[in-house]
């Protein structure tokens, strides 16, 4: 039973018009905007397992200035009565492709880099309407895009980049053909690195050249490339990337300048050797053993994990194929990895790690309502709220958005969801939001409002 039972949906052209104003109105909607009240809403704040009850929120420019029993109306504010709906803290993806995820791979390799960009912009507003207000990529020449979005200009999430993969010759992000090696480092660079996808580094003095490069143009973490991926061609599962010397030193980069470095590691040997590097994050772990999770809860260290498992949303790999059999091999291993991660308490982010398939990133919301096999319902939540905040904000001082998020408190930004129903008994909410996300707002900015006034 919805909580609401009467909304007026906005459709055909008033929908139209609705997206249009709000894209014209973003950039000063920040500024000397009038105040927002939210009226009996029960609130998941980020970290509880309970709701509130019955409460009121207002919202001054774009943050959350209280929350209380009852707040009178601000002059001029615009008041939003929930009617008993869920308001909550907006969604977050630890681990997403902002310039993949909307298009393929045979297209991104093909198209001009301005074909891609505007892809991604479109994919970008798509994640926003979906319900989640950041992101985390982890790879990939999204800067533009991101100054872009926090102007005003374009609609999107906030987006903590990290700049091209860095990976070592043969690993996850060379692709390379056969025909392509051995390498002159005198001729130019391929085409994925002049786009800033990735660029190939070996050696301590070209992979601190290369951390220190996305540095500078405005990373906010350094991603590397620590173990065999399923995609690419040329490294199997099992092995690890980069010598402890590599590693070391783009951590060292990265401690530098007050950050973290985070690697793409399935393998427990690939794992294990990127923790003793220094590493802070690991993408994936879903081939996790309990001697890992051990090292990584030693290391106070995190994973940002994706419920891969072999059902509707996997990419299906050419039968037989080498990639295939990385596949199966990898998705074997997720159920023991959620089951390691619950039990040692692990710090654990969630993430989609969607790119090469558009219709995919439509399932991001249900791709996390999968993680209720492992975890309660709330814990799901707290994972993409608060719990994925608090790895977004380890890199200090590199931070574009100072201030606190991923939460619902006095004092905190407000990037906020208001939810037709109770996530917390049923998390399949999250998995369908053209229904059931009735606000958005982003940066104090309503996105959108399908509540009848």
């Amino acid at each position: 039973m919805k909580a609401r039972t009467q909304r007026r949906y906005l459709k055909g052209a008033a929908a139209t018009a609705l997206a249009l104003a709000v894209a014209s109105s973003a950039v000063t909607a920040q500024e000397g905007s009038a105040p927002i009240l939210i009226t009996n809403a029960q609130i998941f704040n980020g970290t509880s397992p309970d709701l509130s009850g019955p409460m009121s929120v207002l919202i001054e420019g774009n943050t959350i200035s209280t929350i209380a029993a009852e707040i009178a109306a601000p002059e001029g504010a615009t008041v939003i009565d929930a009617g008993g709906d869920t308001l909550m803290p907006g969604l977050t993806d630890c681990h997403w492709h902002t310039m993949q995820a909307n298009t393929t791979n045979a297209l991104f390799l093909t198209q001009d880099l301005d074909y891609i960009a505007l892809e991604a912009a479109v994919g970008a507003e798509k994640v926003l309407m979906r319900g989640f207000t950041t992101l985390r990529d982890m790879g990939g020449p999204v800067f533009g895009l991101k100054k872009l979005i926090d102007e005003g200009t374009y609609l999107g999430p906030r987006i903590y980049p990290s700049g091209s993969y860095i990976s070592q010759t043969s690993g996850h992000a060379d692709f390379r053909s056969m025909l392509d090696v051995p390498r002159d480092y005198a001729r130019d660079l391929t085409a994925q690195e002049q786009r800033g996808m990735l660029i190939i580094a070996d050696g301590k003095a070209q992979v601190m050249q290369r951390a220190r490069e996305n540095l500078m143009k405005g990373a906010t973490q350094l991603k590397a490339m620590a173990g065999g991926g399923v995609a690419s061609p040329a490294d199997p599962l099992d092995v690890a990337q980069f010598t402890q010397e590599e590693l070391h030193a783009i951590v060292e980069v990265a401690e530098n300048w007050n950050t973290y470095v985070s690697v793409h590691a399935y393998s427990a040997k690939a794992m294990q050797h990127a923790l003793r590097a220094g590493v802070l994050s690991i993408e994936h772990g879903l081939m996790m053993d309990e001697e890992t999770a051990q090292m990584v809860k030693e290391a106070d260290a995190w994973i940002c994990m994706q419920p891969i498992l072999d059902d509707e949303d996997s990419i299906p790999f050419p039968d037989g194929s080498f990639e295939q059999q990385k596949f199966f091999q990898l998705v074997s291993g997720v159920p023991t990895a959620y089951e390691l991660a619950k039990e040692y308490e692990l710090n654990v982010g969630f993430g989609t790690d969607t790119q090469n398939w558009p219709e995919l990133q439509d399932r991001q919301g249900a791709q996390l309502a999968k993680l209720a096999r492992w975890f309660e319902p709330w814990e799901v939540l707290r994972m993409a709220t608060s719990r994925n905040y608090e790895l977004f904000k380890k890199v200090g001082p590199r931070d574009p958005y100072p201030g606190k998020n991923g939460v619902i408190e006095e004092g905190a930004l407000a990037d906020m969801l208001l939810v037709d129903g109770n996530p917390l008994e049923d998390i399949n909410l999250i998995a369908d939001p053209e229904t059931n996300f009735v606000v958005i707002m982003k940066d104090g900015v309503i996105y959108k409002n399908t509540l009848e006034n």
